[in-house]
């Protein structure tokens, strides 16, 4: 028998990691495994052979001594080399699935554990590859990984974006860069449901754009033909573009950031849709606010808003914040007319999602139909196992 190259950690006896493992779960958290000097001495982003009590090798993990996820899986078979190979095996099989799904290289093209590289996010936007190594095996094998990037897909530049809560929990730094190729210098043109979308890759949010909203956008373009429509937290011009795009009579966007809402009017500009798109800056809650009080009323409203919920600690706080946004913007909506109300917080569920979002329309004096209910595009799978990879939620409501 060939000895493994990698050290060895070691579920307790009774884990119940050990099934968990066995039916394909990804983590393993820090209460789990046997954790001794040596093991917590391991450098952030060890490989290592995870065993069971019985010393039984169940799979090559990457460890994290400093984080609450100790261990992540990368690959069920123990005997398994992690090297350039072993990562351009992943990324083929991830840009096979992409390029069954889009005519156009514009999508996520690796979501983490779900595509089998855990902690690990690449947005691929034409040319250039925006790539989040939110875990700490991923940012030691950054250079690696930039290699097998490019041979697979052929890319020419490729962007570390280290911002993001996930990097601060794993101990990582915050520092971006260009990794290979030239930053673009400039905001780069996406086309998304008949639009022309402007991502800033180097100073905008997250990795730029957000791919995930793409079947959301669609049906709400599919509801916006002929009507007035308002975007809330539109970020650059999500919902309001598509809208206009599928046909809108009018589209205003909402969102406190200034770039953002630049960034919007010039895919509107660029789309052909300026003369039916207006903005409006401020806090969300204060406009809707505001727009009530002048009596205004929408065919379809919309609002995405950040994630009210990012955590467990945070989620009641999150819940009661969705049931105000569902609440004011109700009461924007015209007869007959739609809401759609999104959240993008793991840590609630579908279920409560829709409990407070029912529980605002109920407060504002109206009444919904849930008419749709959208989750994010194909090109960000879940992982079965993972809840959390379910993150986005979108209900359609009819009032």
């Amino acid at each position: 028998m060939t000895l493994s190259p990698y050290p060895v950690v070691r579920l307790k006896p009774k884990a119940q990691a050990t099934r968990a493992v066995r039916h394909g779960f990804p983590w393993i958290y820090d209460n789990e495994l046997v954790t001794d000097r040596r093991s917590r001495s391991l450098a952030p982003g060890t490989i290592a052979v995870l065993e069971d009590a019985e010393r039984t090798p169940l799979a090559l993990v990457a460890v994290n001594p400093g984080s609450r996820i100790m261990a992540r899986v990368l690959d069920r078979d123990s005997r398994a080399r992690i090297d350039e190979g072993w990562l351009r095996a992943r990324l083929v099989r991830a840009l096979a699935l992409r390029e069954r799904l889009y005519d156009a290289p514009f999508y996520r093209l690796v979501h983490a554990e779900a595509d089998g590289l855990p902690g690990v996010v690449i947005d691929r936007f034409g040319d250039i590859a925006v790539i989040q190594p939110n875990a700490a095996w991923a940012d030691v094998h950054l250079p690696a990984l930039v290699a097998a990037l490019t041979e697979v897909t052929g890319v020419s530049t490729v962007l570390k974006n280290a911002g993001g809560r996930a990097r601060g929990l794993e101990g990582l730094d915050d520092v971006s860069r260009v990794e290979i190729g030239t930053a673009p210098g400039a905001p780069v043109a996406v086309p998304m449901n008949g639009a022309l979308y402007m991502a800033d890759l180097e100073g905008g949010q997250k990795t730029g754009l957000f791919f995930d909203q793409r079947p959301n956008h669609a049906f709400a373009a599919g509801l916006s033909r002929g009507a007035k429509v308002l975007d809330v937290f539109s970020h650059v011009g999500g919902f309001a573009l598509a809208a206009l795009a599928g046909g809108a009579a009018s589209a205003l966007a909402v969102d406190g950031s200034a770039p953002a809402l630049t960034l919007a009017e010039e895919g509107a500009r660029r789309s052909g849709l300026e003369a039916r798109f207006a903005t409006r800056r401020g806090d969300a809650f204060d406009v809707l606010a505001a727009l009530a009080e002048e009596g205004a009323r929408f065919d379809v409203v919309i609002c995405d808003p950040p994630a009210f919920a990012p955590s467990k600690k945070a989620l009641e706080a999150g819940l009661r914040a969705y049931e105000r946004v569902a609440r004011m913007a109700a009461v924007l909506v015209e007869e007959g007319g739609f809401l759609g109300l999104c959240s993008c917080s793991h840590a609630a569920d579908l279920g409560k999602f829709r409990g407070a979002c029912v529980r605002g329309i109920g407060r504002a004096g109206r009444e919904g139909q849930l008419v749709h209910t959208g989750f994010a595009g194909p090109d960000h799978p879940l992982h079965p196992q993972l809840a959390e990879s379910g993150y986005l939620k979108a209900l359609f409501f009819r009032l």
